[in-house]
């Protein structure tokens, strides 16, 4: 009769796993075209009230950072989240970044004892799907952040934010340069190893060389990183700031896909930790938004362009 009882606790103890999408989830979108342009951050605080879900909506997109209040309904039952009416930047805008594009999310939530997942897009309204398209994304639930007093408090305290940041004089200067050469720190190295590398952005490059600059990429709250290039550590413990960690690289020809791999060495005061990467190959620059936790690595794959 025990084990009976036990088997219907640990059943009911399954199901109702991770049903919730109540906390803090952070990911990437991305549009199905073959452009760096198309990389999102994306970071969603949510809340589930009684009969629908509200929240905030923050993303990182090339040199611009918004904020959204959003709100929609979860079905629990089928696992359903839709948000409505958000605005989202065009992926296509030009610097100043003045189009917007009014989308619906819909996502999936996949719960599971390793972790809590929401896989979905942001679709285009019927009357602009053929201009606005669909951004794919992969939100994972950080769940030391998902407190409930933090969340409430995040969502309470809420202020719209609009920013385009473009980098000053100032922040051009390099606080540190970084040259190629593989060091070694077999901690840092082990660690690299045993946490899952999550693909960023893939980009196309002009060169056999390129410029790679970090940056926090908003508040200066602590962030350090250690950087992989084609799994060899290049740099470790290196704090971000409005000053670049700056790597002059040389690509490996023999190899078709290059990977250039952020590790986080801590969350900072605002988790996940979070850069602004800006690639460079002398003719173009790639301005990534980049995402690292305690269990995963942000990785971006570097091509050569075919002569």
């Amino acid at each position: 009769m025990k084990k009976l009882f036990l088997l219907i606790a640990v059943f009911f103890a399954v199901q109702g796993y991770g049903q919730s999408v109540f906390g803090y989830w952070y990911g990437y979108g991305n549009v199905k075209i073959k452009s760096s342009a198309s990389n999102y951050l994306v970071e969603m605080i949510l809340q589930p009230e009684k009969g629908y879900v509200k929240g905030v909506l923050n993303y990182y997109f090339k040199n611009t950072y918004r904020s959204v209040q959003v709100k929609g309904n979860y079905n629990a039952s089928t696992r359903e989240l839709n948000l409505y009416n958000i605005p989202v930047t065009y992926f296509g805008s030009n610097n100043n970044m003045e189009i917007d594009c009014i989308m619906n999310l819909r996502a999936s939530l996949r719960a599971a004892k390793a972790g809590s997942n929401l896989v979905g897009a942001f679709v285009g309204l019927p009357e602009n799907r053929y201009t606005c398209f669909d951004i794919n994304f992969n939100l994972s639930l950080n769940e030391d952040a998902s407190q409930k007093d933090s969340v409430l408090r995040a969502i309470r305290e809420y202020k719209e934010t609009y920013q385009v940041w473009t980098p000053s004089a100032s922040d051009t200067l390099q606080a540190v340069t970084i040259q190629q050469r593989k060091v070694v720190n077999y901690v840092v190295e082990d660690e690299f190893k045993k946490r899952e590398s999550v693909l960023a952005s893939e980009i196309e490059v002009n060169s056999d060389s390129i410029k790679v600059d970090f940056y926090d990429n908003g508040e200066i709250d602590g962030d350090s990183i250690s950087v992989f290039f084609n799994n060899q550590l290049l740099a470790f413990s290196q704090r971000l700031s409005t000053r670049s960690i700056h790597f002059n690289l040389a690509l490996d020809t023999t190899k078709e896909v290059n990977e250039l791999s952020m590790f986080a060495d801590n969350l900072g005061s605002i988790p996940p930790n979070t850069a602004l990467m800006i690639v460079s190959d002398g003719e173009k620059q790639y301005e990534i938004r980049l995402s690292s936790s305690l269990e995963k690595n942000a990785t971006i794959r570097i091509r050569r362009k075919r002569k």
